[in-house]
């Protein structure tokens, strides 16, 4: 199997219609609790590097090491932990928090450092005489993290975020446990924030999030699982930003949505009372076909009442506007959900 075409980008006048510009392939996977595939589009096994999608399961070792209640970590560092943030005050604040608790500072953080995500999605013009700080990077709250977890076990701090260090061989071994794979079978990569990350089945992807919904239910990782859905559902503004898809999901969901957006265009939702774990990877990596795709799967798979469109309503079409703020086209789903007999890859 191979990624379809999902979304397209049109163009045209009003008056001539719309006609197709470019056109967005991709594969979506929509899985049980079991991990029993239910519905897809394009290859629903395809490999896909979880990216930032993953940051709650590269909290497990820390949580299951009991490190919240060991440092005094409340729900919302928690929330942190799985954090793409914004860089906004209350995040800052947050992750300084933390360090602070595992004695620490921002200088220990080996993320980079980066201009905070507010501008980007906001329009505000970042003030021109401001230089950032590891702490301002999206990333900085996971690496708190990691650093707690390095503290709690006495390993070295420099150099944490090296394949090598016992941190990640942790992670790995955790994830590997957790999504019933072997670990040379997940190939690594080098995120952004310079951790490795790990690529998987899209369909293991959406089945890690059809559990991470039921919280402390999940028969492997209850007590975990429950920490960080919760703290996630709790505090979606924590975990993304202002004007960010990844509060606008959970918000819609109103506390029975976990989402979670990765870069290059994967984004991945558990919906607990459902029972349903959703990825979804644009192929080509480019973010503006993966809002309306995500919109797209929400509504063929009847989660969307009257208040939740009304919400979502900016990611069902999205306008495409010039320079001078003229509509150009828009950017439109084309697929149609397919069940799926087969139980996995």
């Amino acid at each position: 199997m191979h990624p379809i075409p999902l979304v397209a980008t049109t163009r045209g006048y009003p008056d001539t219609g719309k006609v197709i510009e470019n056109v967005h392939a991709g594969s979506i996977a929509v899985v049980d609790v079991r991990g029993r595939l239910l519905y897809a589009g394009g290859d629903p096994h395809y490999p896909t590097f979880t990216r930032s999608a993953l940051k709650p399961f590269q909290a497990l070792p820390f949580i299951l090491s009991d490190g919240p209640a060991r440092f005094g970590l409340s729900r919302d560092e928690l929330a942190l932990l799985c954090a793409s943030h914004s860089g906004e005050d209350k995040h800052l604040e947050g992750v300084q928090s933390i360090l602070n608790k595992i004695g620490l500072d921002p200088g220990h953080l080996e993320c980079g450092c980066a201009t905070p995500l507010f501008y980007e999605f906001t329009g505000e013009k970042p003030p021109q005489d401001r230089s950032w700080t590891p702490l301002h990077h999206n990333c900085s709250g996971k690496h708190s993290g990691f650093l707690a977890w390095c503290r709690l076990h006495g390993a070295a701090t420099r150099g944490y975020v090296e394949p090598s260090h016992p941190l990640q061989g942790a992670i790995r071994s955790t994830l590997a446990e957790a999504v019933g794979m072997p670990a040379e079978q997940m190939p690594t990569g080098i995120d952004g924030c310079s951790a490795p990350n790990y690529a998987m089945p899209l369909s293991k992807l959406a089945h890690l999030y059809a559990r991470l919904a039921q919280g402390a239910r999940d028969p492997q990782l209850g007590g975990a699982m429950g920490q960080l859905c919760d703290a996630m559902t709790a505090r979606p503004d924590l975990v993304s930003g202002t004007a960010r898809t990844d509060l606008a999901w959970m918000t819609a969901g109103g506390g029975d949505w976990v989402a979670k957006i990765g870069a290059d265009a994967v984004q991945a939702i558990g919906i607990r009372s459902a029972g349903l774990g959703i990825a979804i990877k644009i192929a080509d990596g480019n973010p503006r076909a993966l809002h309306p795709a995500v919109y797209g799967v929400l509504e063929q798979l009847g989660l969307l009442n009257e208040e939740r469109r009304a919400l979502l309503e900016p990611y069902r079409q999205p306008p495409i506007r010039n320079a001078r703020g003229t509509l150009a086209g828009d950017i439109r789903t084309l697929f149609t959900l397919a069940p799926a007999p087969d139980s996995g890859p």
